[in-house]
């Protein structure tokens, strides 16, 4: 990455919420959040047995993938809010949208092969534990990373041919990568198709398989006659549909409202929302309606935190 004449040698200038304090602590809580439920998630997965199955593994996997995700913004942003930077270094610009683009397919692929699990547990229920069994579910996630890695060092390495002018402000709290590519003053193409090559694969066609998923799910469920029936089999996939349908809502939030806009601040608004709101959301979807989950989550916090209050008490008696 190559530059020519801007402020600050070998710097780009992220222009999002860094000269307004109200939003560091807001941030600051929404990061903590995020961080928080989805680790009590993973630990609630971990260490108990009843959810070692092949949605609370993808589900664990997505939880830890999420964390990883507003760890690769968020930070960055604070820091630059609490110290009235706005200076990030061409280094640390491409690490950024690296490990941004990398979690960001991971995100999508998990999403797809829960969608997988769900259709051969309501279409094929019988045959799901032969199905879905750890060899599968290990070669998903690991394929998934593998895939992502390969997506993200296919965008960020064309990234290294380019060169950047005097304008080198992105109107972002973080390198987003279509911001960056409208700074360089050469040639984008390249670029520009490479991004399109990979939205496709990693992004078209697992949105595909999800909603094809989907399709055979509610046939599936139309075909059985209880109501309770239905209920039963729609609430199996009810929080991960709710999942899917925030995360692409608000990527395509995202995509819309800087297409249909110049403004940077509509575009902003839609980031967070994209960045930071819905893997903070996460946590609460799967949790809030799931009896497993919060059973698991209760016995988690009652180990972690246990009732002393007891104890000194009896104490004091005796």
């Amino acid at each position: 990455m190559e530059r020519g004449n801007q402020t600050g040698a070998g710097h780009f200038l992220l222009l999002g919420f860094t000269e307004k304090p109200f939003f560091f602590g807001l941030f600051l809580s929404m990061y903590l959040v995020t961080f928080t439920g989805n680790l009590l998630l993973i630990l609630a997965v971990s260490s108990d047995s009843h959810l070692h199955t092949p949605m609370y593994f993808f589900l664990a996997n997505l939880s830890f993938v999420d964390i990883c995700f507003t760890s690769t913004t968020v930070p960055k942003m604070l820091w630059n809010t609490q110290t009235q930077r706005k200076l990030i270094t061409c280094a640390g610009c491409l690490s950024q949208i690296f490990f941004f683009i990398v979690f960001g397919c991971l995100d999508n692929l998990l999403l797809t092969a829960m969608a997988y699990d769900r259709f051969v547990a309501i279409c094929h229920p019988l045959h799901y534990m032969v199905i879905m069994n750890p060899q599968l579910c290990r070669l998903l996630a690991v394929g998934s990373w593998c895939i992502s890695v390969m997506g993200s060092l296919l965008e960020t390495l064309t990234l290294l041919r380019l060169s950047f002018c005097t304008n080198m402000e992105i109107p972002h709290f973080f390198c987003d990568l279509p911001e960056v590519l409208k700074l360089a003053c050469s040639d984008t193409f390249v670029n520009t198709m490479v991004v399109y090559f990979v939205t496709i694969v990693l992004g078209v066609f697992p949105l595909s398989g999800i909603l094809f998923s989907y399709s055979q799910i509610f046939s599936s469920i139309l075909k059985i006659s209880s109501a309770r029936g239905k209920y039963k089999a729609f609430s199996t996939c009810g929080s991960h549909l709710s999942v899917v349908s925030l995360f692409y809502g608000t990527g395509l939030g995202v995509y819309l409202s800087s297409a249909a806009t110049s403004s940077s601040r509509t575009s902003l608004v839609a980031s967070v929302m994209y960045t930071i709101v819905t893997p903070m959301l996460n946590p609460f979807i799967y949790s809030l309606r799931n009896r497993d989950m919060k059973g698991a989550l209760g016995r988690l916090l009652s180990k972690a935190v246990p009732l002393s209050v007891g104890g000194p008490l009896q104490d004091s008696h005796e």
